[in-house]
């Protein structure tokens, strides 16, 4: 394992197994889903991006219109994709802050992009609420409930086996990178079966079924 980290072949073969992975979702999703609103568009280009083959298969599993039917399971991925686009988007620039910019210790890394993941989750839940015409305090509400729980599950995950992965490695070296996504998948899978119990309890409601989405632009 250790061998493999810090392996420059390895980031490379990763890194071209994702453009790949890439470059099939962003071709379906022009060809054949791009009735999908521009936001859950984004959120599976983040997620394939963050996560390669393993977000694909959950696109291909739950969001795309060729699904032969909803499930709970089907929407617990999309949730857990949503929350997962902006609290990665929030983790990767705390810990590239707290590593190559301030040099930080553990605790200032943690804190750091523990609280830049909540920020970006909870503005990718009050975004699309706020433009709804929402009311602020009630946006704010409506995410500290339904994100809160996923939010906090897939970060303690993610930031810990990051940690654990990457010891002192730098950005300059593959080990930090391939910490990064691998503790980025692990926040994922853990943060599933919290965003289908949130749905099965009407705590979250949710993203659409990708069949019945119609939007154009």
């Amino acid at each position: 394992m250790t061998m493999l980290l810090d392996s420059g072949w390895v980031l490379a073969a990763w890194l071209l197994l994702d453009a790949a992975c890439l470059a099939w979702l962003i071709r379906d999703l022009r060809t054949r889903n791009s009735h999908l609103m521009s936001l859950m568009q984004w959120v599976w280009i983040l997620t394939v991006l963050y996560s390669g083959p393993v977000g694909l298969a959950i696109y291909a599993y739950s969001g795309r219109k060729e699904i032969a039917q909803d499930s709970l399971w089907r929407r617990g991925f999309r949730s857990v994709a949503h929350c997962y686009s902006g609290c990665g988007a929030g983790e990767v620039a705390g810990i590239l802050i707290a590593v190559g910019l301030l040099s930080l210790g553990n605790w200032g890394l943690a804190l750091l992009s523990f609280t830049m993941a909540y920020v970006a989750g909870f503005a990718m839940t009050m975004g699309p609420l706020l433009q709804e015409g929402v009311p602020l305090r009630t946006a704010l509400w409506d995410a500290f409930t339904s994100e809160s729980a996923s939010i906090t599950m897939m970060e303690l995950t993610a930031i810990s086996v990051d940690l654990w992965l990457a010891g002192d490695a730098t950005p300059g070296e593959p080990r930090f990178w391939l910490s990064l996504i691998l503790s980025l998948s692990a926040g994922l899978v853990v943060a599933y079966p919290v965003n289908v119990l949130l749905l099965r309890f009407g705590i979250k409601e949710g993203m659409h079924d990708p069949r019945e989405v119609h939007h154009h632009g």
